[in-house]
């Protein structure tokens, strides 16, 4: 990775198509790679490193709770996470990891047959001011010095429960159908925990603002008009949400060299199912956000699965309070994704952008990548 001082200026979002060897992508097996390269610039300039699956990690699933076990360099951690088994079906059940704690519509979701698994994150990896860097379970095992963020500690812990979940033989949670969310900050991680472990087959990110479905580089903008919208300088400074070096490296006038944005990291997430429930607080940036999902649906359309991403805000809701306006298009998603049935997945919808904000931000084609 180069150096940030070495790292070209890019004004708009910056090309995904466009691998580091200057070359573009032209076909599905490349993505694959474009990917990988994504997942590592990620984590090398943003996040902090996730490190792989531990030496041992063991658990259990019981009617109430996933229990998990970490031990790793001779220390042993553990930690559990509430399991609310749906009103009906049969196991094994699909599931919905809530970073924090699920603030969807979780009768519907019981309703549905999906059952809710809420994280407490802040154990993992805490976030309770500056001073809290380093801290929770995740930095017992690896040190208080890791690079990793506590987003990305709060995705490890994601991880270690799918682990579980494969693992564990009960047969109450079906692994291979398990989505996560999670909303505010908490949106930010679910979207993080979503890009960077491939078995997550839904994401939805609720309300996450800076750090979350938002461009960096659309913030940065909106802010030098006067828009009051966090930007990245703000909210690296405002939790350890993030590598320790971030802040420093790209807050304000240096956006630009940050040679990706959210876009590519929601583009992480595909072909998978991610959906992007949004408000209109001006403070978590909606129209940032609808221009990075946009943005993002660019890559799906590339890889021929436009359908899967939607972006959605109607305004006029509490934050972290599910509106009557966004429950059809969560319905649609988890019935998709997590049920198998089939549904109107093609939402962008918005009261605070259109289509014609997006055009300034990209100045690259589409391809249509060959199998």
């Amino acid at each position: 990775m180069a150096d940030a001082t070495e790292l070209p200026d890019i004004a708009t979002l910056p090309d995904p198509f466009m691998a580091l060897s200057g070359d573009r992508i032209s076909s599905k097996r490349q993505w694959r790679c474009q990917r990988q390269q994504l997942y590592w610039q990620v984590q090398h300039y943003e996040s902090g490193i996730k490190p792989p699956k531990p030496e041992l990690v063991s658990g259990r699933v019981k009617n109430n709770s996933v229990a998990v076990t970490v031990r790793h360099n001779h220390t042993e951690v553990s930690f559990n996470a509430a399991l609310t088994l749906p009103s009906r079906g049969e196991p094994p059940y699909p599931a919905i990891i809530g970073i924090g704690a699920s603030s969807l519509n979780n009768e519907y979701l019981a309703r549905a047959g999906v059952a809710v698994i809420n994280f407490n994150n802040n154990q993992v990896g805490a976030q309770s001011g500056s001073d809290s860097r380093g801290t929770g379970l995740f930095y017992d095992v690896y040190g208080s010095d890791h690079s990793a963020s506590s987003m990305t500690a709060w995705a490890w812990g994601v991880s270690r429960l799918i682990d579980v979940l494969e693992d564990s033989g009960e047969g109450l949670i079906d692994a291979s159908r398990v989505g996560v969310t999670g909303c505010s900050r908490n949106g930010k991680g679910a979207l993080l925990a979503g890009a960077l472990d491939q078995r997550i087959a839904l994401t939805i990110a609720q309300e996450s603002g800076a750090g979350g479905a938002v461009s960096w580089r659309v913030a940065q903008a909106l802010a030098d008009k006067g828009n009051n919208i966090q930007t990245l300088g703000h909210a690296a400074g405002e939790q350890p949400w993030f590598r320790e070096s971030f802040g420093a490296t790209f807050a304000d006038r240096h956006v630009t060299r940050l040679p990706f944005d959210h876009h590519q990291l929601m583009g992480m997430v595909a072909p998978r199912g991610l959906l992007v429930l949004d408000n209109d607080i001006d403070w978590l940036g909606p129209r940032a956000a609808y221009v990075a999902t946009a943005a993002a649906k660019e890559i799906y359309r590339a890889l021929g699965v436009p359908e899967n991403i939607a972006y959605s805000e109607n305004g006029a809701h509490a934050h972290c309070q599910l509106p009557a306006h966004q429950q059809e298009v969560l319905a649609v998603y988890v019935e998709r994704f997590l049920l198998d049935e089939p549904g109107n997945t093609e939402v962008m919808r918005s009261s605070k952008a259109k289509p014609e904000d997006v055009t300034p931000w990209i100045n690259w084609s589409t391809p249509a990548l060959t199998d």
